[in-house]
C-alpha cells in the first residue's frame, strides 16, 4: 500500500527542513551556475567577447598606475618602464591588420581562443618574472594575444547575431566592456599595486579560464579564404618597433647619435616600403584608395591624435603623481576615477549632438574640451595642487568620451559597406600607434630634459596635434539635412 502525505503535511517537512539545511546556500550558488552555463550560444558569444575586450583594453591601462612599483621591484629606469607600456600596444598595433584576415581565414573562435591561451600564460609569466626584460618580453606576448583575440572577438559577436539590429545592440554591449575597463582601469591598478603589483596581471588569469570556458559553447565559426599581404606586414613591423625603438632610446643616447639616426632611418625606409607595397599589391593591408574621401582620413588622424594625447596624459601624470608628487598607488588610482568616469556617459551626449548639428559638432567640441585640459595641464599642472590638477584632467575625459565614439561613425558612414570592417581596423591600429607613440616620445622628453619641463612640452605637444585636427574636422562642416528641412 503507497504512502501518501497531504499538501500542507509536505509544505509542513519543507518549512521545518529548510531553517536546518546546512548545504541551502551551496545548492542555490550551483542553481545559478547552471543558470549561467545553460545560456544560448549568441549569449555566450556575446559575453565571450565582452570578457576578452575588457581584459584588452584593462591591461593597457592598468599598468600604467604600477609603474613606480614595478620599477621599485625590477628596476629599468624611465626608459625601461616605456618598453614596460609599449611592449604591449606596439604589437598589438602592428599586428592587429594581420590578426582580422587570420581571423576569417582559421575561424573567428579558433583565432580568438588561440589568443586567449597565449593571453593568460603571458600574464602568469608577467606576475613570475624576475626581470625588467623578462617582463618586457612577456608584455610583447601579451600584446600578440590581445591583438589576436581583439578582430575576433567583434567576428565571433557579428556571426552570432546576424539581424543588424540586434547585431548594434551586442556591439553597444561589447563597447561597454571597453569602456568600463578604461573607466576603472587606473582605480584598479592602483587597489591592486598597494597589495602586490604582480596581482594588476594574475587578475587576468580567472577572467581568461572563465571566457575560454564560455567560448567553449560557441559553435565553430564560418571559414573563408582570406589572402595575406606578407611584405606589407613585414614593412609595417619593421617601421613601427624602430621608431618606437629610436623614440625611445633617443631620451638617454640623445637623438643625434649614429645608433638612433640609423634606426630612424631604418624606420622611414620601411615606412616608404611599406607605402609602396600598399599601392601595387593585389591585396593590401590598407587599401589607400579607401581613404581619398577627406572625412575618413581625417578620422584616422583623429583616432591617432586622441590616443596620443589620452593615454600620453594617463602615462606622464601617473607617474607624475606618483614620483614627483609623493602619491600612493591608491591614491593616484582614486585621481584619476573622475577623469574617466565622465567619459562613460559622453558618447549618449554626443550622439545627440550628432543628431541635432551633424557628427562634425561633437568631434570640434570633444577635441577642444582636450586641447584646453592638455594646455592647462602643461602650463599649470606642475604647480597646481592635486585637486586643481584633477579638474584640468577631467576636461581631456570629457572630450575624448565626446570626441571618439563620433568620429568614429562619421568614418562607419563615410566608406561603402563591405569595407567598413577592414576601416575600423584601419582606425584602430592608428589608435594604438598613437598611444605607443606616445608613450616614446614623452618618456623621452622626460628622460632628456628632467620631469617637470618634459612634462609640460609633452602635453603641449599632445595639445597642439589635436589642434591640428580639431582645425581639420571644421573642414567637415555640413549642414544637418534634418535641421535644413525644418526651416524650409
Amino acid at each position: 500500500m503507497s504512502r501518501t502525505s497531504s499538501p500542507n503535511q509536505t509544505r509542513f517537512v519543507k518549512d521545518q527542513a529548510t531553517p536546518c539545511d546546512p548545504f541551502a546556500e551551496t545548492r542555490m550558488k550551483l542553481q545559478s551556475i547552471y543558470k549561467l552555463a545553460s545560456l544560448t550560444p549568441q549569449h555566450r558569444a556575446l559575453l565571450t567577447a565582452l570578457l576578452g575586450f575588457f581584459i584588452i583594453t584593462l591591461d593597457a591601462i592598468v599598468v600604467s598606475v604600477a609603474l613606480p612599483a614595478i620599477r621599485d621591484s625590477l628596476g629599468g629606469g624611465i626608459t625601461g618602464l616605456q618598453w614596460v607600456m609599449d611592449g604591449y600596444t606596439l604589437p598589438f598595433a602592428a599586428i592587429l591588420l594581420l590578426a582580422g584576415t587570420l581571423a576569417d581565414r582559421f575561424g573567428a573562435k579558433q583565432t580568438f581562443g588561440f589568443g586567449l591561451i597565449i593571453f593568460i600564460i603571458s600574464s602568469i609569466a608577467c606576475a613570475a618574472v624576475p626581470s625588467i626584460t623578462l617582463l618586457i618580453a612577456a608584455r610583447i606576448t601579451q600584446g600578440i594575444g590581445a591583438a589576436l583575440m581583439s578582430p575576433a572577438s567583434l567576428s565571433i559577436i557579428g556571426q552570432a547575431f546576424p539581424e543588424p539590429a540586434a547585431k548594434a545592440r551586442a556591439i553597444g554591449y561589447w563597447a561597454v566592456g571597453g569602456a568600463v575597463a578604461s573607466t576603472s582601469g587606473p582605480f584598479i591598478g592602483g587597489v591592486l599595486s598597494t597589495i602586490s603589483w604582480q596581482l594588476i596581471f594574475l587578475i587576468n588569469v580567472p577572467v581568461g579560464l572563465f571566457a575560454l570556458w564560455m567560448l567553449n559553447g560557441i559553435p565553430a565559426s564560418v571559414r573563408r579564404y582570406a589572402p595575406f599581404d606578407w611584405i606589407g606586414q613585414f614593412c609595417s613591423i619593421i617601421a613601427l618597433t624602430a621608431l618606437t625603438f629610436a623614440v625611445i632610446e633617443a631620451g638617454e643616447a640623445g637623438l643625434v647619435t649614429r645608433p638612433i639616426l640609423i634606426v630612424f632611418i631604418i624606420a622611414l625606409f620601411a615606412g616608404v616600403a611599406f607605402f609602396i607595397q600598399q599601392l601595387r599589391a593585389e591585396h593590401p593591408m590598407v587599401p589607400l584608395g579607401l581613404f581619398r574621401p577627406r572625412a575618413a582620413s581625417i578620422t584616422v588622424a583623429i583616432g591617432f591624435a586622441f590616443m596620443f594625447g589620452f593615454f600620453g596624459m594617463v602615462f606622464v601624470v601617473s607617474l607624475y603623481l606618483q614620483l614627483q608628487r609623493g602619491l600612493t598607488p591608491f591614491q593616484t588610482g582614486l585621481a584619476f576615477v573622475p577623469v574617466t568616469g565622465f567619459s562613460v556617459f559622453m558618447p549618449i551626449i554626443a550622439a545627440r549632438l550628432a543628431d541635432r548639428f551633424g557628427a562634425w559638432a561633437p568631434i570640434v567640441i570633444g577635441q577642444a574640451l582636450m586641447v584646453a585640459g592638455l594646455f592647462a595641464l602643461g602650463i599649470f599642472g606642475d604647480f597646481a595642487s592635486v585637486s586643481a590638477l584633477v579638474a584640468m584632467m577631467i576636461p581631456v575625459g570629457i572630450g575624448a568620451g565626446t570626441a571618439m565614439p563620433s568620429a568614429t561613425s562619421l568614418l562607419l558612414n563615410t566608406v561603402p559597406h563591405d569595407r567598413a570592417g577592414t576601416a575600423s581596423g584601419v582606425l584602430n591600429t592608428s589608435r594604438q600607434i598613437g598611444g605607443a607613440v606616445a608613450i616614446a616620445a614623452f618618456g623621452a622628453l622626460i628622460a632628456a630634459t628632467g620631469f617637470h619641463r618634459g612634462m609640460s612640452i609633452s602635453l603641449a605637444i599632445a595639445a597642439s596635434l589635436l589642434t591640428v585636427t580639431m582645425l581639420a574636422t571644421f573642414t567637415l562642416r555640413q549642414p544637418n539635412p534634418a535641421i535644413q528641412g525644418e526651416s524650409l
